[in-house]
């Protein structure tokens, strides 16, 4: 992005070659070329258009003479597209997003350090099969695990629980752990109908149950703790299971995962009586990106359940 004076705040505006153009020593790094797939920023960026992205990178890879591909995206929802990608991708070829904090009006622009860092990871041969990762700020962090944690911070996307999988030392690329869980989901559609619904206190099920009306198709709940939820929610969460309809419950907190570890009147044992799904750590808007795809490729609950909570 760049300062528009007319609109008086930053707006997509640099295309790929105009932002290589500013990347000094990148081809020192590798060979390349530049597909202008999009010119969106994060916010604009929906689950079709991810899948859109996926079936172009699927294609690119698919080339012989193609060792790896960088995405450049806006950072607020680059986490989510990120996901979406580890999923339904099977590759061992590296995948790296990247963005930037500052935009290129301003002296302190991170982009093209964070971009010839990004090519670094994407060309060596230590990133095969690690799945769709992450590199901003020198560190390098698995897709299921990143999540973007600071509104400004140049050093916003951070893995909450498990911290990042390596490390970008100048020239180097340190892999300090390789993660266990990839999972893929075999699918060329995705379910849009899934909602999130955030629980607060001394809140009600008019949502869930509005949501339900409309014909949603999976739910994801925001709930508190280890999945705990206000009493005022519980005959609405049980009309809503009822359906037959997955249920997953998060969680607000910033690190852990969701447990049945209470009992009490609508605590996590309470739900899980009920039929709902335990989201573990992903939190709620990446359980609901998996959601989407689980229920595009015509995943029962049954399955989801095994997926979200083994």
């Amino acid at each position: 992005m760049s300062i528009d004076p007319t609109m008086g705040g930053a707006s997509p505006a640099l295309s790929g070659e105009e932002i290589v153009a500013q990347v000094i020593g990148l081809k020192e790094i590798a060979d390349f070329e530049i597909i202008n797939f999009a010119r969106l920023p994060g916010p604009h960026v929906t689950p079709s258009i991810m899948l859109e992205l996926a079936h172009a990178v699927r294609l690119v890879l698919q080339r012989e003479n193609i060792d790896g591909v960088v995405i450049t995206h806006g950072t607020d929802t680059l986490d989510e597209t990120a996901y979406f990608l580890d999923l339904i991708l099977q590759t061992v070829k590296p995948v790296v997003f990247v963005g930037a904090m500052r935009n290129s009006s301003e002296l302190s622009w991170d982009g093209p350090a964070n971009l010839i860092a990004a090519v670094r990871v994407a060309t060596t041969v230590e990133a095969r099969g690690l799945g769709v990762l992450v590199a901003m700020s020198e560190e390098i962090i698995a897709a299921r695990e990143v999540i973007k944690t600071h509104t400004e911070s140049v050093d916003t996307f951070q893995s909450r629980d498990y911290g990042p999988i390596g490390l970008i030392d100048k020239d180097r690329i340190i892999i300090a752990r390789r993660t266990t869980d990839q999972e893929y989901i075999e699918t060329d559609n995705i379910e849009l109908a899934v909602e999130t619904i955030k629980m607060v206190s001394g809140g009600d099920g008019k949502f869930i149950d509005y949501a339900i009306a409309q014909g949603v198709r999976g739910l994801v709940l925001e709930a508190f703790g280890r999945g705990n939820v206000p009493p005022g929610y519980l005959g609405a969460i049980d009309r809503a299971a009822k359906t037959g309809i997955p249920i997953l419950l998060t969680s607000r907190c910033s690190r852990g995962r969701t447990l049945d570890a209470y009992a009490y009147e609508g605590a996590g044992k309470t739900l899980t009586r009920l039929g709902v799904i335990l989201g573990g750590v992903l939190p709620s808007h990446k359980a609901r990106i998996k959601l989407i795809l689980a229920l595009g490729a015509g995943w029962s609950t049954d399955r989801i359940r095994q997926s979200f909570e083994s």
